[in-house]
């Protein structure tokens, strides 16, 4: 059996793991896991990108003094950020970090230049503040002089790609992120490009998942102790890995990765790109095999995590659906009103919302938890609704896969909302995406859907049928 080298990185951990294709289906090992730091200089927020490259090494280094011989890597990350690279092939600055203030109100600007409507008409993208198109103005605006002596832009993954490899590309799935890939061409698009003083040329090679970025440098194998293992692109963007692990027996169904950012859609062979899906903000972003990513993204359990570091204590997650499950339903907000977007208190953000709305405000921990599950599966229904208005999918199952798909209450309560089935798992969708598009590329399988077969008949997933409230 082949075993593959999966580097997935989220916006506040990583990981690296190494999974191979079993007769139980695809089995996953966490080699290590870090950190990844937001770092604040200057009023502005970066990341770290020689921290995480330091981190992936030490990975590499620990597969090779075990032995394990791996037969590929792969690279997943959030999407929209970027590194620029100098014409000497050096990284000129630290990433700018999606939540760094700076492009507060951009894409106002931006459409002063070129239509909203224009925009959304090439690409099928969701406007939102931090998309890189919206990033490149504002550096632009702003005398960046990194942005004016690149030579290239490399999104995150294709940036460590580069730094393990020394070849530059452009994947798909991450480049549709920023907001500057043509839907229906899929290919970078030069009219928006021009808008913020760019051309294709100033991106790698444009490449999709499963093609081979390159070999590891000399370098790179002789601080890890490997040979000279290719690199390949799998689904760049975190998403687009998850997705790529739905396991799903057919094409109807609905799919919602559960994190701190929830995001709910369908997949389509071609764009939808109307008025409505411009006014609702749904966005297509590309997928595997092929596919569009037709989805909407949805606060969620953002509201929670925020609610924990005010409370500051040890109190798990268990400990705190058991105190929930205590309590009534007795308000509803909603995850996606700017109030809750980053507050200085959430739990006072969400007491002022229900004040607002005439509801009673959550008393206790257990309280405030119940109505941030509420709130989420009350959310999940209204986006189902919609993705059944505007998708010529007709949804019979969600999928709901990501670390959220290890909370049973909320699962139950989204089943009962969306008034479908719900099947839970697996939790490591990314790692697992991520692997099943190496495992393609190597020839362990056709195609990305028959390891969903697979995965349907092997993995570990929970079903919740909806109950009568």
């Amino acid at each position: 059996m082949k075993t593959f080298f999966a580097v997935d990185l989220g916006a506040t951990s990583g990981r690296t793991i190494v999974g191979r294709m079993g007769a139980g289906g695809i089995e996953i090992e966490e080699i290590n896991r870090f950190a990844n730091n937001l770092i604040t200089v200057g009023g502005h927020c970066y990341w770290d990108i020689f921290a995480l490259y330091h981190n992936i090494l030490q990975g590499l280094r620990t597969v090779a003094e075990r032995g394990i011989d791996i037969h590929s890597i792969g690279i997943d990350t959030w999407g929209v950020d970027f590194v620029m690279i100098g014409a000497d092939g050096q990284i000129l600055s630290q990433p700018f970090a999606y939540r760094d203030p700076h492009t507060a109100g951009a894409p106002e600007r931006f459409f002063e230049r070129m239509p909203r409507t224009s925009v959304y008409e090439l690409t099928g993208i969701q406007v939102m503040d931090f998309n890189s198109l919206f990033q490149f103005d504002t550096l632009r605006r702003n005398g960046s002089s990194a942005l004016a002596a690149a030579s290239k832009i490399l999104f995150v993954p294709d940036a460590l790609a580069y730094m393990l490899t020394g070849q530059m590309v452009t994947e798909y799935t991450i480049a549709t992120t920023a907001q500057i890939v043509n839907a229906r061409t899929r290919r970078l698009e030069p009219e928006i490009l021009k808008q913020v003083g760019l051309t294709p040329d100033h991106f790698g090679r444009f490449v999709e998942p499963g093609a081979t970025v390159g070999t590891l440098t000399p370098e790179v194998q002789k601080l890890t102790g490997l040979g000279a293992v290719p690199v390949i692109a799998v689904a760049g963007h975190d998403t687009g890995s998850a997705v790529a692990a739905v396991p799903a027996a057919d094409a109807d169904f609905a799919y919602l990765s559960s994190g701190t950012w929830s995001l709910m859609g369908v997949e389509t062979s071609e764009p939808i790109i109307s008025e409505r899906m411009a006014e609702l903000n749904f966005t297509n972003e590309g997928g595997v095999d092929g596919t569009i990513r037709v989805l909407k993204n949805i606060c969620g359990m953002w509201l929670l995590e925020r609610c924990r570091a005010e409370w500051n204590d040890s109190m798990s997650y268990p400990e705190l659906i058991a105190l929930a499950q205590a309590e009534p339903r007795d308000a509803v907000i909603n995850p996606d009103d700017p109030a809750f977007a980053n507050p200085a208190s959430m739990t006072q953000a969400i007491a002022d919302y229900c004040r607002r709305t005439g509801q009673n405000v959550p008393q206790s921990r257990g309280a405030m938890v119940r109505c941030i599950f509420e709130s989420l599966a009350h959310r999940y229904a209204e986006v189902m609704e919609l993705l059944r208005q505007v998708s010529p999918v007709r949804p019979k199952v969600l999928h709901v896969i990501g670390g959220g798909s290890r909370n049973d209450m909320l699962n139950q309560l989204t089943a009962n909302a969306v008034g479908m089935p719900v099947v839970a798992g697996p939790a490591e969708a990314t790692a697992i995406g991520n692997i099943m598009v190496q495992a393609v590329a190597a020839g362990e399988a056709r195609s990305i859907g028959q390891l969903r077969s697979r995965l349907s008949q092997s993995a570990e997933l929970k079903r919740f049928e909806p109950q009568c409230q």
